[in-house]
């Protein structure tokens, strides 16, 4: 597994030769770094130490609605793309699991979880493009100040602390969840066309 420092300074490295327009490359890194498996908190602190923690959070937040804009596209321009997020939905979570605002936000605090699944269920739960690029950029502000702050500071916890703040995150996502389950009406009379034949 690759360290978050030897991450972070190989980012740190690229951003720097571009010079002034490092805020920019910053930002388009961000974009990229979701097709290269690159953590997301691997680059939050590497901006906070080229931009500080204010304009280095300000910049992962651009950056990362960016990518979840580039994300919304990709879903129209390639269908069977996304379609492999979907399997891995139902797989993981389940085909009628729908996240609500807060449990999307802690799930974006969990660097384990996969960005572009977390995508996908802010795809599911709106409606039209105004509405994703608004929660997407919502639900981006605590991961990056958590990141961009704390993140240079997460290797050196215990793992014993490390556990014990997954659980607290774990139990809030459960504490957060929708109350009501939301089936489409074709699949649900699909489903009533399996049990009457069995």
């Amino acid at each position: 597994m690759i360290k978050i420092e030897l991450a972070t300074s190989t980012v740190l490295t690229v951003i720097k030769t571009t010079g002034l327009f490092a805020p920019l490359f910053f930002i388009l890194f961000h974009i990229i770094r979701q097709f290269l498996f690159i953590p997301v908190a691997v680059v939050c602190v590497a901006g906070g130490i080229l931009f500080g923690t204010e304009l280095g959070s300000l910049y992962s937040v651009i950056g990362l609605t960016c990518a979840s804009i580039t994300f919304y596209l990709f879903s129209r321009i390639f269908p069977n793309l996304i379609h492999r997020f979907v399997k891995m939905k139902e797989k993981w979570i389940g085909a009628y699991t729908y996240f609500s605002t807060g449990q999307i936000m802690i799930l974006r605090l969990i660097p384990l979880v996969n960005f572009s699944l977390i995508s996908l269920c802010i795809l599911e739960k709106t409606k039209g493009f105004m509405r994703y690029v608004r929660l997407s950029f919502i639900t981006h502000i605590p991961s990056s100040l958590c990141f961009t702050f704390l993140g240079a500071s997460l290797q050196k916890l215990s793992p014993i602390l490390v556990a014990a703040l997954l659980l607290t995150l774990l139990f809030l996502i459960y504490f957060l969840r929708e109350k009501q389950v939301f089936i489409k009406w074709e699949d649900f009379f699909l489903k009533e066309k399996g049990t009457a034949r069995q």
